[in-house]
């Protein structure tokens, strides 16, 4: 008899310990399964930022390259600029000559304007 208790006692023993792992099992289960929908939730989400930080960065890119065209064009009018003013310096620069050669400037009227002049180019 005495051997029958213990086999009662172990098999309670291992029918709590089985409904306890198969507890164990359910509760790893329902973890997992949020975890999958928790996952699911942070991919959508990191989608979505994906996509408004693409847009913003297309519409920076779009902003810099409007702001870089509009610099080129200032260099270039710029450029522009520098080389007409060396074409009319050069021209005063000759019809100044021609006023001291006519007598209307002195030499050193000349010299001072062509010195003026040249500094500037």
């Amino acid at each position: 008899m005495g051997s029958k208790k213990k086999t009662g006692h172990i098999e309670k023993f291992l029918k709590r310990a089985d409904k306890a792992i198969d507890e164990g099992i359910k509760k790893a289960d329902e973890i997992l399964d949020d975890a999958v929908e928790f996952g699911g939730m942070a991919a959508g989400q990191a989608k979505k930022t994906s996509f408004q930080l693409r847009r913003k960065a297309e519409k920076e890119s779009e902003s810099l390259k409007k702001k870089g065209a509009a610099k080129l064009n200032e260099g270039i009018l710029a450029a522009k600029n520098a080389t007409s003013n060396v074409e009319d310096d050069l021209k005063t620069l000759e019809k100044l000559g021609k006023l001291k050669k006519s007598g209307v400037l002195t030499e050193k009227e000349f010299q001072e304007k062509k010195k003026k002049i040249l500094a500037k180019i």
